[in-house]
């Protein structure tokens, strides 16, 4: 079997991976390390919550599906006509799990030792479904009992209505395990077909780190991977307009305190403009709201806040936000404080010396990170799907000036296109 392979390497940090394209179609990423006592495999697919719309070389148009249907792939996958997976994890000691996003659907595994064992069986049952209409009729009771655990989550329901108010039609605004009502619409069938379009090993990825041997991992692939057809999958998502879709939403639950996050959404991007983008945000949220900040100490001192306020940036396929948010009395008084911030960092510039510190420690924090064979092989599939290379963030911390902030800052940080989403105590 011919094989594509290359060897990505980065000089200043002295470490390197393996890219492998296997004949069958997938792509597949091995990064050794020498003297790691565990071994982690992720065997992902680019398909997410907010898949809902495709279209491949067999269809004449696009093709809609219900909302959550690819965690209910993810659900379903795990058992096969004569076991369960988890089974056959038991005998080989390796810890076993999976999980579907916004854009990706990943099976995954952790182990000491067997770990080529492992791969066997992680290769083997993902290529392998087995579906029923009376087992699919099983698990949309038991999912929609989650669902509506998850409504049950003050936490949850504020960041999920956040992204309603944000978004006015991109499927991100969505659940990831869809609603009780879109779940009722999937049947056997539409999961086959959701299988053949997404699980096409085209659309996938294996990522693997740890003290590994790249060709007995690639002897296994040659063993367990079935060749396929690429589909020419196209997704599709709704225009979406550049200003949110409502400024706030409020929603009663039992809290004591209330739970709010609030939002700024951005331009989307792709590729490296993405994880350029990305990383500028994340150290303009450190900057402007980190625990570092003068104005972080301000909404504590105020009471504004307490120790459960955070930051992230939140992005994937047509959708880029920053986002904050915690338990606070006064919520939108919060927002005020956020946008008055915002203006003034607009006129009098960030803090420069904070920011050389902040850099430092970020930078710091990742080449840390490499340590754990888990952030290894996370760090190569992120990469994979968003169009990059895994060692990308960490040159563009390296590379990040504070004029780079400042551009990415005018661009994205629009005060009118900020949402707040509350959970407040009963009344």
């Amino acid at each position: 079997m011919t094989r594509q392979k290359k060897i990505i390497r980065n000089e200043r940090l002295g470490e390197e991976y393996t890219y492998v394209k296997h004949p069958s179609g997938l792509d597949i990423y091995i990064w050794k390390k020498e003297g790691f006592s565990t071994t982690d495999a992720y065997f992902g697919t680019k398909y997410g919550s907010i898949n809902t719309r495709f279209k491949t070389k067999d269809d004449e148009d696009f093709v809609d599906v219900p909302e959550g249907i690819a965690h209910f792939l993810e659900h379903k996958l795990f058992e096969n006509e004569d076991c369960d997976v988890f089974d056959l994890y038991a005998k080989t000691g390796a810890n076993a799990n999976a999980y579907t996003s916004f854009d990706q659907t990943v099976y995954l595994f952790n182990c000491s030792d067997k770990y080529l064992e492992s791969l066997h069986i992680l290769l083997s049952f993902v290529q392998k479904p087995y579906f029923t209409q009376e087992t699919v009729d099983k698990e949309q009771g038991i999912i929609g009992q989650e669902i509506k655990m998850c409504q049950d989550s003050p936490d949850r329901e504020a960041y999920i209505k956040l992204l309603g108010c944000l978004y006015k039609n991109h499927p991100v605004k969505v659940d990831i395990a869809g609603t009780v009502e879109s779940i009722a619409k999937i049947d056997a069938d539409l999961l086959y077909r959701c299988y053949r379009t997404f699980y096409n090993l085209n659309n996938m990825a294996l990522c693997v780190a740890g003290n590994v041997d790249v060709d007995d991992i690639l002897k296994v692939c040659d063993e367990e991977l079935i060749p396929c057809s690429d589909m020419n999958l196209e997704t599709e998502f709704p225009d979406e307009p550049a200003e949110v879709a409502k400024k706030e939403t409020v929603k009663q639950m039992a809290v004591s305190t209330p739970i709010f996050y609030i939002g700024i959404k951005c331009p989307p991007k792709k590729g490296k403009e993405l994880l350029k983008a990305a990383v500028c945000c994340d150290f303009i949220m450190s900057l402007l709201m980190g625990q570092s900040s003068d104005f972080y100490n301000s909404l504590m001192a105020d009471g504004l806040i307490n120790s459960q306020f955070g930051t992230e940036v939140f992005y994937g396929d047509g959708y880029f936000t920053c986002i904050c948010g915690g338990e606070s009395k006064d919520p939108r008084k919060v927002m005020e404080r956020i946008k008055d911030e915002i203006e003034r960092v607009k006129r009098d510039g960030f803090d420069k010396e904070l920011f050389e510190i902040l850099k430092k420690s970020k930078y710091g924090v990742n080449l840390k990170a490499l340590e754990s064979s888990e952030t290894c092989t996370a760090m190569m599939l992120v990469a994979a799907f968003l169009g990059f290379e895994a060692f990308d963030e960490m040159e563009c911390i390296a590379n990040t000036t504070i004029d780079d902030l400042k551009k990415v800052f005018n661009e994205h940080f629009n005060t009118d296109n900020m949402s707040i989403s509350i959970v407040e105590p009963f009344s």
